[in-house]
C-alpha cells in the first residue's frame, strides 16, 4: 500500500521551512556551520545550530518544556493546518505519531542533575520525563489531542528512518489513516563529548569520502512528515521502500564490507520492486569518519557497478544523529518538491581529493539534475551503532 508523504515541516541549520532550506541546500550554503566553544573542554568545534528564537512550549504543556520539543514544535507549526484537516477528517484516535530520537530532554536532564548536585535539590521547572525517550511523542500528542498510537525509536543514527518505515507499517495494518512520523535531536554536551571521546568529532567542516576526512560535525534538527494512504495535490510523492538490516559487527564501528548496509539497499530496492539503475539520486549516510565512508563506499559501489549520483549534506547540516534519517529522506523529498524548479541535486561538499584506498563514487556535480517529469526514485541511507542500517527510497507515487 502506498504511503504518501502530503507535507513536510522541517527545521535545521539550513533554516526554517521547505522554501529556506531548499534553497540554501541547493546553493550548498555550509554558513549554519559555525565554531563554537563551551561544548567540548579545550575544544572549538563546528556546530551545525537553529539560530534564534524557538516557539515556546504552551504553558498548561510546561513539563514538556525542552529544546528538544521546541525544535520538534517548530517543525510542526508549519504544517499546523494540514494536521487539522486530518484530524477533521479521520478524528483525533486514527492519528499516530511515530518518532526518532537519541536525545530527547537529557540537555534539560544534565542541567537539573547539576542544579541537585550544587543544591541538593532540583529546579523547580525540572521534569524527569522530559528525558525519557518518549517524551517527544508524548509532547506532540498532547498538544494536538491525538489518541491514536504514540511512540519513539530510538536506534541511535538510524532512529528516525525507521520511524518512517515504522509508520508505513501502521498504515499497511490498519491501526491508523494518519501519521505524523519523523524525528528531532538538539545540540547537547552529551553528544558531543561523547563523540569527542571517540576521537570522532573533526574541527574542522568535515571532508565525507576525502583522503583527508577526519571525522563528524554535530548538528540539530527537527524534521516531521504527514503520512497518509492518500493523494493530496499534485505532484504526490511517496515513501515508496525501506529496507533495515542489523549485522551486529561492533557497539560503535560498522562492519568493514558495508554487507549489512548493502543488504538494506537491496531490501529498499525490492520493497519497491525498483533495480539499481533506477535509482537517480544516493544521499549517502556519508559522516566523513574513516569506517564509515570506508563501508558505506563499498556498499555502493558494489550494488551501483554503473555508478549513481550521490552526495552527502552532513557539511551542510552536521550530523544530526536521532534526526538524521528523516532530514535527508527530507532532502530528497525537497528534490522532488516544487521548492526545487531547478530539478537540483544536494550538493556534495569537500576538497575534492579522494581516499585512493576507495572504490570512486559518482559526485553529484552542479550540472547533475533530476528529470523534469516521473517516475523519479531517490534512495537515503543512514548507519547508525550496533550494525543497525536503513535504507529509504522516497520517489514520485505511482
Amino acid at each position: 500500500m502506498t504511503a504518501y508523504l502530503n507535507t513536510l515541516g522541517l527545521v535545521c541549520s539550513l533554516g526554517r521551512g521547505q522554501q529556506e532550506v531548499a534553497r540554501n541546500l541547493f546553493a550548498g550554503d555550509d554558513s549554519g556551520m559555525r565554531l563554537e566553544s563551551g561544548w567540548v573542554p579545550q575544544r572549538v568545534l563546528p556546530v551545525a545550530a537553529v539560530r534564534g528564537e524557538l516557539a515556546a512550549i504552551p504553558g498548561h504543556l510546561r513539563q514538556h518544556a525542552s529544546r528538544n520539543n521546541q525544535l520538534l514544535l517548530e517543525a510542526a507549526l508549519q504544517i499546523r493546518a494540514d494536521i487539522d484537516q486530518v484530524i477533521q477528517r479521520y478524528g483525533a484516535q486514527r492519528i499516530a505519531v511515530v518518532l526518532g530520537t537519541s536525545t530527547s530532554g537529557i540537555d534539560e536532564a544534565s542541567q537539573g542533575l547539576a542544579t541537585y548536585l550544587r543544591d541538593q535539590q532540583f529546579p523547580a521547572d525540572y521534569d524527569y520525563r522530559q528525558q525519557e525517550l518518549g517524551a517527544p511523542a508524548d509532547f506532540l500528542a498532547d498538544w494536538l489531542q491525538l489518541r491514536g498510537p504514540a511512540y519513539v525509536i530510538s536506534t541511535a543514527c538510524t532512529s528516525s528512518a525507521r520511524a518512517l518505515m515504522s509508520a508505513q507499517r501502521l498504515l499497511d495494518l490498519d491501526l491508523c489513516d494518519a501519521v505524523l512520523c519523523g524525528g528531532v535531536d538538539s545540540l547537547c554536551k552529551l553528544t558531543l563529548n561523547g563523540f569527542s571521546a571517540l576521537e570522532a568529532v573533526s574541527g574542522q567542516r568535515c571532508n565525507p569520502f576525502s583522503v583527508n576526512r577526519n571525522g563528524i560535525n554535530i548538528g540539530e534538527a527537527a524534521v516531521l512528515f504527514l503520512m497518509t494512504r492518500c493523494a493530496n495535490d499534485q505532484p504526490t510523492l511517496a515513501l515508496l521502500g525501506g529496507g533495515a538490516s542489523s549485522d551486529a559487527h561492533h557497539i560503535s564501528a560498522p562492519e568493514p564490507s558495508g554487507r549489512g548496509a548493502r543488504q538494506a539497499m537491496h531490501k529498499a530496492l525490492a520493497r519497491a520492486g525498483l533495480q539499481p539503475g533506477q535509482i537517480s539520486y544516493l544521499n549517502l549516510h556519508g559522516t566523513a569518519t574513516q569506517h564509515n565512508d570506508a563501508m558505506e563506499s563499498q556498499a555502493v559501489a558494489s550494488l551501483f557497478p554503473a555508478g549513481v549520483p550521490c552526495s552527502s549534506t552532513k557539511p551542510l547540516t552536521g550530523h544530526t544523529l536521532g534526526a538524521a534519517g528523516a532530514l535527508e529522506a527530507a532532502f530528497c523529498w525537497l528534490s522532488l518538491s516544487a521548492e526545487n524548479p531547478a530539478h537540483a541535486l544536494p550538493p556534495h561538499l569537500w576538497d575534492g581529493q579522494p581516499d585512493p584506498g576507495l572504490p570512486a563514487l559518482q559526485w553529484v556535480t552542479p550540472a547533475d539534475r533530476l528529470a523534469s517529469i516521473g517516475p523519479r526514485y531517490l534512495m537515503s541511507n543512514s548507519f547508525a551503532f550496533g550494525g543497525n542500517n536503513v535504507s529509504l527510497i522516497i520517489g514520485d507515487a505511482p
